[in-house]
């Protein structure tokens, strides 16, 4: 990875805008830290809120220049686009239902987009800015940031280099309890947009956790998903979106899948959790113990994965940072997909390829991610009936 002091020098690194994340706003926070983890990033332009006031005020606090701190997203677009020091690259850090149009503004000027997850709140939105970044030729990072984990890159690669087997049986699970109560009535600001159709979409719990399962799932497996059925619940009384899910799956090739993501599980603060077994042997992963991965080959003792000891690999360790025994985790793994970026952005400045290795989840994973979402909704809606993923996972 790289650090201060490498070929990475401040005159390099990349001028970052971001819209979103101004006062009060978590996500934005976490994207900042990420983006300069690695010494890669420098913010120098944002629109942090759509008041342009508080956008001024948060610019203030992040050091951002009066000049550089805009009302709204299209005028930053605009303006930067024509500066000969404007961004290259901004963070969209918004609720969902802005994903589309912001991301839109940015692409057609060619200014490349590292986005939040879910990739936009409609699948319609998603199927538009998959063929607006294909035409814009400007890179787009989704910040699935739970494939940036080390072990669940060395994870990915066992599994891609036959060490399990044919794929049998993948289980994941995403369970949280903080919606367990009627939260958004109180006017906390994160718990009112994602239980808000209007903003976060046709999913609440499967659009918020369950997309990183179902994104990590995919994405560690190799898999593709042919079917799924789906049995959705809102628990707590008045929600309109889903705060529990249920998901069966069928991939490609014969292997079989659950998921369960949840947001009313007393007890459970991020609970992602993943095993996947084979015909050879099997794996498990899980999020709030992240520098371990169990291996259990068949008719063998299990044996646990450490970081950086014996049978680290290298797709684990081009991702590590720190020493062993040291915990490495969410910050971290939102840092590598930054880090993952910078490296094929600066590729695209200087006119080379982007460096052997070097993956992150895209375009296509984000209108994965929203079509499975929609696919979840309208099983449900049919009473647990199996659809076919892939009339919704389609340009």
């Amino acid at each position: 990875m790289a650090i201060e002091g490498s070929s990475t020098t401040a005159s390099r690194r990349i001028r970052l805008g971001m819209v979103g994340g101004g006062r009060d706003a978590f996500i934005g926070g976490v994207h900042r830290i990420a983006s300069r983890i690695d010494d890669r990033y420098e913010l120098v332009a944002g629109a942090f809120s759509s008041t342009p006031e508080k956008s001024k005020a948060s610019a203030a606090d992040l050091g951002v220049a009066p000049d550089r701190a805009y009302g709204d997203y299209v005028e930053m677009a605009r303006r930067e686009a024509r500066l000969k020091s404007g961004i290259e690259a901004v963070a969209i850090v918004t609720p969902n239902h802005m994903h589309y149009p912001v991301a839109r503004e940015f692409l057609k000027r060619g200014i490349h987009v590292i986005c939040d997850k879910p990739l936009t709140s409609t699948l319609a939105d998603a199927r538009k800015l998959a063929k607006a970044a294909e035409s814009s030729g400007a890179l787009f990072v989704l910040t699935h940031n739970y494939t940036g984990y080390p072990m669940i890159r060395q994870a990915r690669e066992m599994i891609a280099g036959g060490e399990l087997g044919a794929i049998r049986l993948v289980q994941v699970e995403y369970a949280q309890d903080w919606l367990s109560e009627n939260l958004e009535e109180t006017g906390q600001k994160q718990a009112g947009w994602r239980t808000d159709p209007a903003r976060s979409g046709l999913g609440g719990s499967t659009g918020d956790i369950g997309t990183h399962a179902f994104n990590l799932a995919s994405f560690v497996s190799g898999l593709e998903l042919d079917q799924l059925c789906a049995d959705l619940d809102s628990f707590v009384e008045g929600r309109q979106l889903d705060d529990n899910g249920h998901v069966l799956m069928r991939f490609s090739g014969g292997a079989k899948g659950m998921l369960w993501c949840s947001q009313v599980a007393p007890g459970n603060e991020n609970a992602l959790k993943l095993r996947i077994y084979g015909e050879r042997g099997g794996l498990e992963w899980a999020q709030e113990d992240p520098n371990y991965l169990w291996h259990s080959p068949l008719g063998q003792p299990k044996r646990l994965l450490t970081r950086n000891g014996a049978g680290a690999t290298a797709a684990g360790q081009r991702v590590s940072r720190i020493p062993g025994g040291h915990p490495e985790g969410y910050l971290e793994g939102f840092a590598t997909i930054y880090n993952e970026a910078a490296q094929a952005i600066i590729a695209r400045r200087e006119g080379k390829p982007v460096p052997e290795g070097v993956t992150f989840p895209g375009i296509d994973e984000g209108l994965a991610g929203v079509a499975f979402v929609t696919a979840c909704v309208e099983s449900s809606r049919r009473g647990g009936a199996w659809v076919k993923f892939g009339s919704y996972n389609k340009r």
